[in-house]
């Protein structure tokens, strides 16, 4: 039976979301995924539906969330869902629903000089599989300075500061570009990539961490069922959020 993938198309235009899903969607068929795209949040109202989910895929930046939405999003992730996303359309959606940050790993803060700056990402040999073979790359896009779960699994990252800005003060810093997490049994991977869809022509490696990443998240269902585990150490405490 093929896997099943829900991408999230909306918000913002200037992210591309109609693009970057077409392409997001593109690489998970051509790995035999059913996939389906839709442009309303109200999707997200169906509980039972994002529990036969495999995956979910967000390319939604800004926007509101209504927070029932983000609560089936969270069980469904608990019980194996996972959730991929790139730039924007993940770590700057709904920004006013911190659940949905705390599900993500991250949010977005700023991206000094704008679009245009051309930087370095740097792999973290060794950490995972998604970057397995893959090596440093340069970029020349948005450099996104995000505010990061301490839990994450950094996979790659690049160097602040770049342009003159106030935060230029403070020490060098090594700020997350890729990571995965945990949510419950759901598998989550981010990348800050992808401020415009050619992002992932103009740097292939870009491309390869995004399908590789959606292919793992997408395997934490399987593997739930597989070793037996059960969303009942999660939801003991659930109502405490």
């Amino acid at each position: 039976m093929a896997k099943k993938a829900l991408i999230l198309k909306g918000g913002w235009d200037g992210h591309e979301p109609e693009l970057t899903s077409k392409r997001f969607g593109g690489m998970l068929e051509e790995a035999g995924f059913e996939v389906t795209i839709s442009d309303t949040l109200d999707v997200l109202a169906d509980a039972d539906y994002l529990m036969t989910l495999d995956l979910v895929v967000a390319c939604w930046t800004m926007g509101e969330i209504k927070n029932e939405y983000v609560v089936n999003l969270s069980k469904a992730i608990g019980a194996g869902t996972g959730l991929a996303g790139c730039h924007g359309g993940m770590c700057d959606a709904f920004r006013q629903n911190t659940m949905w940050q705390f599900i993500t790993g991250g949010q977005w803060v700023s991206h000094p000089g704008s679009d245009g700056v051309n930087y370095t990402v740097n792999i973290c040999h060794g950490s995972s599989p998604i970057i397995e073979g893959l090596e440093d790359f340069p970029v020349c896009s948005e450099h996104y300075y995000l505010h990061v779960d301490p839990s994450i699994e950094v996979l790659a990252t690049t160097r602040f500061p770049i342009v003159n800005y106030y935060h230029m003060s403070n020490k060098p810093v090594d700020m997350p570009v890729a990571w995965t997490k945990y949510w419950g049994n759901g598998r989550v991977f981010y990348t800050s990539l992808g401020h415009h869809d050619d992002v992932f022509d103009k740097s292939p490696n870009a491309a390869i961490m995004m399908r590789r990443g959606m292919l793992w998240a997408a395997e934490g269902k399987a593997y739930a069922i597989e070793h037996g585990l059960t969303t009942e150490r999660f939801e003991n405490t659930a109502k405490m959020y």
